[in-house]
């Protein structure tokens, strides 16, 4: 259930960042362990060099990794 719980709250703010062209939010909520099999930490739906990276990106490129995001939850319901 915390997994679906986790889904949907990371769905939910990636379609309102979908909408944002400006100062777009990281999608962190603070539940950081890496997902082994996908590579992909399980709050956030991140690779670790999306994390490493995320201070330094521009707007842009933090949208594309919100929209693969959204791809990726899919992949998990």
């Amino acid at each position: 259930m915390a997994v679906l719980n986790t889904i949907n709250l990371i769905a939910a703010r990636a379609q309102l960042t979908c909408a944002t062209a400006q100062n777009v939010p990281s999608p962190c909520i603070s539940v950081c362990r890496m997902n082994e099999a996908s590579g992909w930490c399980e709050g956030c739906y991140r690779t670790l060099d999306e994390i490493a990276q995320w201070s330094r990106l521009d707007d842009g490129t933090k949208q594309t990794i919100w929209g693969q995001i959204e791809q990726r939850l899919l992949r998990e319901i």
